[in-house]
């Protein structure tokens, strides 16, 4: 669905028309993002580990303790398609408080879902869990720096499953090494694959999937139909289905 890849003024200006794929892994992106949560949340990638290891020898009243989710609070950072797709995944199935931060008010999640539009800076103090969906530009790329993991809680779980770039990952690196923040959930990283020595990488609470949020046999279907529409549609010289730049339109090469 992003284009973040694409240097799309450059192609309108030489005619080539940019297709993407977009509406097809909203849920299929919503339920990575969750069992991001759970997981790092909950410990289960780390404790899974520790038990193929075979250092599970007897039952630790003190071991692999994590989060609880009944309840809490999450803050949905971006409140689009996907992000109400997670916020009513939380709100529905674990009865949690809905904080979001959005250039625009999502009446339909403060409808729904008792959603409350709050600044960033509240989101980051009051919120358990914070969940990124936003889109990448100059106002998003790094917006989750060192002061932004200062601000959360120090038992918060941050996931994100939107853009890599959103994210200094050093400063998340350094973030929960100190323990500043709880653990992370990432389907993202900057760049991807993530170069060697990641200091995110091998981190105990850091779980680091490889971009497999649309990863399900529906949301790949999709995604491969829409991209056949648009690449059949680009070269008939008709509107692409999912069309990133219509603009393009009138610059684009007739055949001879």
């Amino acid at each position: 669905m992003g284009f973040n890849n694409i240097d799309v003024p450059a192609a309108t200006a030489r005619g080539i028309a940019v297709g993407n794929t977009p509406g097809v892994l909203t849920d299929a992106t919503a339920d990575m993002a969750f069992a991001l949560l759970i997981s790092a949340g909950r410990r289960i990638v780390e404790s899974e580990k520790y038990a193929v290891a075979g250092y599970w020898k007897t039952w630790e009243p003190l071991g692999h303790i994590g989060q609880d989710l009944v309840g809490r609070t999450v803050g949905i950072v971006g409140m689009g398609r996907i992000g109400y797709a997670m916020a009513s995944r939380c709100r529905g199935g674990w009865g949690m408080r809905i904080l979001y931060h959005d250039q625009r008010s999502n009446e339909q999640a403060e409808r729904d879902l008792g959603a409350e539009r709050v600044s960033f800076d509240r989101l980051l103090a009051e919120s358990d869990f914070i969940s990124a969906h936003a889109d990448l530009n100059d106002t998003t790329r790094g917006m989750f720096n060192a002061s932004a993991f200062a601000r959360m809680k120090p038992t918060a779980v941050f996931v994100n499953t939107a853009r890599g770039p959103l994210v200094v990952e050093a400063d998340l690196a350094a973030a929960l090494t100190s323990g500043t923040i709880f653990a992370a959930g990432l389907d993202v990283t900057d760049p991807e694959p993530p170069r060697s020595g990641n200091p995110l990488v091998g981190l105990r609470n850091c779980i680091v999937a490889p971009h497999i949020a649309s990863a399900t046999v529906s949301s790949r279907n999709g995604m491969a139909e829409i991209a056949a529409d648009n690449l059949i549609a680009g070269l008939k010289g008709e509107p692409l289905r999912a069309w990133v730049n219509p603009e393009a339109a009138a610059n684009r090469r007739t055949s001879t």
